[in-house]
This record gives C-alpha cells, structure tokens and sequence, in this order.
C-alpha cells in the first residue's frame, strides 16, 4: 500500500558552486560511507559526473525526506540516508541508524529513481507500508 511520494528536483550548477565554497566538506557533510568512494572516484574521472552525483544524492535524499514526512529533521540525516547502486544499476535507499530504526517501525520500504542531465538532476521516491 502506497505510503507517500516525494520528489526534487536540484540545480546541478548550484552544488557545484557549494562544492566550490566549501570542497570536500561539503561532499563529506551530504554522503554517507558507502557513497564517498563512488563520488570520489567518478570525480577523479570527470568533474562534471562527480558533481553530477553528488547533485543526485543530494536531490533523492531531499525527495525521500520528503515522502516520510520529516523534512531534514531527527531522525533524518544526510548521512543516515545512503542512495546506492546494485550491480544492475538500479538505485536503492540504505539506511542507518536511528533513521534505519525509524522507518522499519513503520514497516515502511522506499523504492527511488534518478535522473540528471547538464544542468539538473531530478529524483522520485515512493514510499510503500509493508503487509
């Protein structure tokens, strides 16, 4: 049964120039462990892609935060909310902590799609109650 949906769209252009401002603090602030390597080393191969990931990380946490209803709020962290990948490519949401806590008290499962062209990266959650 549907829970709730959310989506965002980001301004890939505005997280390069917060990227630029603050570096790789800011990568660090918004991504989690498993996230990290993946920016790093799309970044070390094209600038553009690691900002571009970045961007779309940033947009499907803001869209997820947005279908559970709490906003950037406790227990939603930046860092608590990972946006990974399987080997298919699929994208999936991973979540740690209390957040993890949280969301499996609900019997909650969240399915999430990406997309990001030159200037934007847009993302869709959906949030589904477990039977």
């Amino acid at each position: 049964m549907m829970f709730a949906v959310g989506t965002d769209v980001c301004d890939i252009r505005r997280i390069a120039a917060t990227y630029e401002r603050r570096g790789e603090r800011f990568a660090e602030r918004v991504l989690g462990p498993g996230e990290l390597p993946v920016f790093r080393a799309r970044r070390a191969r094209s600038a553009a892609r690691g900002l571009a990931y970045l961007a779309t990380r940033f947009s499907a946490k803001e869209s997820f935060s947005k279908a559970i209803g709490l906003g950037m709020h406790m227990p939603m962290t930046w860092r608590a909310c990972e946006i990974l990948n399987h080997a298919s490519g699929q994208p999936y949401i991973r979540l740690h902590g209390a957040l993890a806590a949280w969301f499996a008290e609900r019997r909650l499962r969240a399915h999430v799609s990406l997309s990001d062209e030159s200037d934007y990266a847009v993302s869709f959650v959906v949030v589904e109650t477990l039977p």
